[in-house]
């Protein structure tokens, strides 16, 4: 590990550019997909824009390493009530086994000393696992959905009104986060009203939830009931612009509701990943946001 430096990440575009760039690199090569594959300009823009928020949010949960100059890992989580969450954790792998996502590791785990309660969603990576594993975190597998909504699937939606959100629903939001999951997402929905296409709430007598949806992307579900939940998911994959496919990913063996509605408009259901939670388990019904959870 000889010129390895280990640095708080700073609030900048070069340091934002250089995470991306790390975060590309190996989960390209993890997955095959070539080096030269061209990148989706929003999903870019999206990866440093929340690499900047962390950074204003949780300075001290966010790590790079650099060898001779050159970032080639990197690590950000942060602290919301009590939870210590991973967002990211990754190293470029010509760097790998050589202690670089140890030192990281240790840094941003560091920062959550004294939370009760952990989560990060992981990669499909044996070394991810095996290093989570570890920390104390349960991996738990989960399932994602994947293709082209079947409109005719869509079921008739009952008498759950659903409509469009925004900041003044900032007390729900964080009503129904902390039921699930022990604590609120709090600044984190102002990153994802900004970031995101349409954010759905439901808010009945008999309870409430929320979701957001980009593009195909259902990025985040929260409710307090499973009726309500998939009112939402039915909402959201009914919102899918046309052409696009949908993605639902994280989704633990708790969440049958969810892969039930995927399957009822034709989506196809594979493996891939964990969420991994240490002194919690799976918040349901809830389907988490890969990089807030």
């Amino acid at each position: 590990m000889e010129g390895v430096i280990i640095r708080q990440l700073q609030d900048t575009e070069a340091d934002a550019v250089a995470v991306h760039q790390i975060a590309r690199a190996a989960f390209r090569h993890l997955a095959g997909t070539p080096a030269e594959a061209p990148d989706d300009i929003t999903r870019t823009v999206h990866h440093r824009a929340r690499t900047r928020h962390l950074v204003q949010t949780d300075p001290e949960g966010c790590w790079i390493a650099e060898q001779d100059g050159e970032p080639v890992g990197c690590a950000l989580s942060m602290r919301r009530e009590g939870v210590w969450i991973l967002t990211l954790f990754t190293v470029l792998p010509s760097a790998q086994g050589k202690g670089v996502g140890r030192l990281l590791l240790e840094r941003a785990a560091a920062y959550g000393r004294g939370c009760l309660r952990g989560m990060l969603c992981a990669s499909p990576s044996p070394a991810a696992a095996r290093r989570y594993r570890a920390a104390g975190f349960t991996l738990h597998p989960t399932m994602r959905l994947t293709g082209p909504v079947d409109r005719s699937g869509l079921q008739d939606p009952g008498d759950i009104p659903v409509h469009p959100g925004n900041a003044t629903h900032r007390h729900l939001l964080d009503s129904v986060d902390r039921r699930l999951r022990g604590a609120a997402h709090g600044p984190d929905h102002e990153f994802m009203l900004a970031h995101y296409d349409e954010l759905l709430i439901a808010d009945t007598l008999a309870g409430s939830g929320y979701c957001y949806r980009d593009g195909g992307g259902v990025k985040l579900l929260a409710a307090t009931s499973k009726r309500i939940a998939t009112r939402l998911l039915r909402e959201a994959l009914a919102r899918v612009p046309d052409g696009e496919d949908a993605l639902v990913e994280f989704l633990t063996a708790e969440q049958e509701w969810a892969v039930d509605v995927g399957l009822e408009v034709g989506l196809s259901l594979d493996t891939r990943g964990y969420l991994a939670l240490r002194g919690m388990r799976p918040p349901t019904p809830y389907i988490p946001s890969g990089g807030l959870l």
